[in-house]
């Protein structure tokens, strides 16, 4: 019996766009993006929030324009934020237009309240006109009458049909920069739309469990619905939905990335739950050292194991290890190897400093590369 490696991930192949200077598809990689809670023509909040979530890792933002005056505010908004912004379009076909015009990057239509053929030829009229891309946002909870009827209910099929409709319309203006989402608040329902979509056509697809829930359920349901897909291979930029600030929303969907190997980012803490054998308070250590580590971009590994049945094991596979001894001496690793011994009160402003000054190196290593001219 032949096994792939288990650590493989094989994407599905898919055509490339872009949204704004990000590529989407293709070999890219797995972009993260959020969405703001801001009112839009609240010009400074929302470039504010913008801000937060780029810091954060964001590389797609999208904004809601209901209204005129969401859609006039992008032309404040869009030269003030370093990342390309994806206007979201309900039901007024209009605002996508606007929005078109006035410098967003991307326009998610919904086919279940966008209207007909004449107003969704129009937004790609506007999209071609400047430059945009497009999502084909389907969404279990607003799919189109004619398809609940005849389905009976939301289903994988309907979801399907609805995509492949609209598919049909931006092809036959000849237009072909866009990206399609199937999504639903079942990850199941939408695991399964996500499958016969990616096996139906080559366009990229836009990942997303909507209305998860809260930060807890939300990031349960996100995991395990986008984790089935991006395993499989299926997946080219994400959206974890939560009831939660949008930075949350940006730090989950980098974690479920960095779990399957896809995207590294950052500081990469692997702690034990704690337990009787414990040498130090783990729980407490772990959750003051991602808070301080946060703002490290830089992507490094972190073991944090309160005793040492484990603890060498694991420093084993990580940049910076550490171990809970006996006494309150600790021991600490460089490297998979045993550096130096560490007491009780200095763990966590010791660890900080391990892990900066290692996310110094590798960042003047890289710059050296950059800056070393190539072989003749």
């Amino acid at each position: 019996m032949s096994l792939r490696p288990y650590r493989d991930i094989y994407r599905r192949t898919s055509r490339q766009i872009h949204v704004g200077r990000v590529p989407v598809g293709g070999d890219a990689p797995i972009t993260v993006q959020t969405m703001t809670n801001t009112i839009t023509s609240d010009v400074p909040a929302t470039i504010a929030q913008i801000n937060e979530v780029v810091e954060a890792g964001a590389d797609i933002v999208r904004v809601s324009c209901p209204d005129e005056a969401s859609s006039a505010a992008l032309r404040e908004i869009v030269p003030e934020v370093d990342v390309p912004i994806v206007a979201d379009i309900h039901f007024h076909y209009k605002r996508g237009i606007e929005a078109a015009e006035n410098g967003a990057a991307c326009l998610r239509i919904n086919p279940g309240n966008i209207g007909s053929r004449e107003r969704v030829a129009e937004v790609v009229r506007a999209a071609k006109d400047h430059g945009c891309s497009i999502r084909i946002g389907v969404n279990a909870g607003s799919l189109e009458r004619d398809l609940l009827e005849k389905y009976g209910e939301p289903c994988p099929e309907a979801m399907l049909e609805s995509a492949l409709n609209h598919i049909r319309i931006l092809e036959d203006h000849d237009f072909f920069e866009f990206k399609i989402s199937c999504k639903a608040s079942d990850p199941f329902l939408a695991v399964a739309a996500y499958q016969q979509l990616a096996d139906a056509c080559d366009y990229p697809l836009h990942l997303g469990i909507t209305e998860a829930g809260g930060m807890l359920t939300g990031t349960v349901k996100s995991s395990i619905g986008l984790g089935m897909l991006l395993w499989s291979g299926i997946g080219d930029t994400i959206r974890v939905s939560l009831s939660a600030d949008p930075v949350e929303e940006v730090k989950v969907g980098y974690e479920i990335l960095k779990s399957l190997g896809l995207r590294h980012r950052g500081v990469t803490v692997i702690s034990c739950p704690s337990c009787a054998r414990q040498q130090f308070d783990v729980i407490d250590t772990v959750r003051e050292l991602e808070d301080r580590l946060a703002h490290i971009t830089t992507p490094i590994t972190l073991s944090v194991i309160g005793c040492v049945v484990n603890g060498p094991g694991e420093a084993l596979m990580t940049d910076i290890g550490f171990t809970g001894g006996g006494k309150g001496t600790h021991q600490v690793y460089v490297a998979g190897v045993p550096n130096h011994r560490l007491k009780d009160r200095s763990i966590v402003d010791h660890l900080v400093e391990m892990v900066e000054q290692k996310a110094a190196e590798i960042e003047a290593a890289e710059e050296a590369d950059l800056e070393r001219p190539a072989a003749e």
